[in-house]
């Protein structure tokens, strides 16, 4: 998943990964933030805001800068910069391991 990405920022301690951002993206007009995931145990210091932060930066040429969230984490984008749009999606919850929540 990582190696597909058109960016990666990664949270590290003692060369163990915490969390991490992923980007796609052709590198042009629009890139998608589809993954921030951080270890649950280091969650609430800072770590996804950070990452968010950098690759915001690391993604200032691009145009749009998109992401699909749930409701319970918009304010944290929000709190970040970002703001709230309309769209329409498909999810599989079907498909998504609830266990790792």
């Amino acid at each position: 998943m990582l190696q597909g990405s058109y960016a990666i920022e990664l949270a590290l301690v003692d060369k163990q990964v915490i969390g991490y951002l992923t980007a796609i993206s052709a590198g042009v007009s629009t890139a998608y933030l589809p993954q921030l995931e951080v270890l649950e145990a280091c969650r609430g210091q800072g770590i996804g805001s950070e990452l968010v932060r950098r690759m915001l930066v690391r993604l200032r040429q691009i145009y749009a800068i998109d992401l699909l969230c749930d409701s319970d984490v918009q304010l944290f984008y929000e709190r970040l910069g970002m703001r709230r749009a309309a769209g329409i999606l498909l999810r599989n919850y079907d498909r998504q391991n609830w266990n790792d929540r």
